[in-house]
């Protein structure tokens, strides 16, 4: 028997649960009835303000929760120094680095990442300011392209060390399409000032 997911309704209490497109959801379903080819993507999380570990851990459920997106691993965290602003300007950064599988389309995954960075109330009034949330699309399914909108892979995930130590974590053959192994990437970037924080841990959906 044939069965179609439906996202659940938003509720007050739920500020990660934003509407989806009829024809989105109409594509989703369809994808999933017909277990129609899912797609591997990578997505990177990072968050330096308010509580950190629970808004990582908010966008990764929130993730879950969207029709058409499977989170199949989540990385250990990390905590970092902010890119690219002067040194203690900036709360550190806690970092972690998500697999899924999905039926949606880049531009789809693109748009709900967005939806869930404005539901943690991400600001976007400077360039490498601070914010709640910031959800990246890194890779998806050795697609390369160029368009502005969604540059793929991502154009500066091969010299983040942030990005590319925990994407090796969970998937030691990665690479980046056009640049290489993540872990040669790695041998020849180096790790340095990505921490590991073995206190902390990021549950998958279960």
């Amino acid at each position: 028997m044939k069965t179609t997911r439906h996202p659940a309704p938003a509720t007050a209490h739920d500020p990660t649960v934003q509407p989806v497109p009829a024809s989105v959801v109409e594509q989703v379903d369809a994808a999933d009835v017909t277990l129609s080819n899912p797609k591997r993507a990578v997505i990177s999380l990072g968050s330096n303000l308010g509580n950190r570990l629970e808004t990582l851990q908010g966008a990764v459920d929130a993730l879950e929760d969207t029709p058409g997106v499977r989170v199949k691993a989540v990385s250990p965290v990390y905590e970092t120094e902010p890119w690219g602003v002067e040194p203690g300007s900036q709360p550190s950064y806690f970092n972690a680095v998500v697999l899924i599988k999905t039926t949606l389309p880049p531009e789809s995954l693109l748009e709900r990442g967005h939806a869930i960075e404005e539901a943690f109330k991400r600001v976007r009034d400077e360039r490498w300011g601070p914010r709640t949330i910031d959800v990246d699309i890194v890779a998806y399914q050795g697609v390369v392209s160029d368009d502005p909108l969604l540059t793929l892979p991502h154009p500066r995930a091969h010299e983040r060390a942030f990005v590319l130590v925990p994407w090796h974590d969970i998937d030691p053959e990665a690479e980046v399409p056009g640049r290489g192994a993540v872990a040669a990437l790695l041998d020849s970037l180096g790790s340095t000032g990505v921490a590991p924080r073995a206190d902390l841990e990021l549950r998958l959906p279960e």
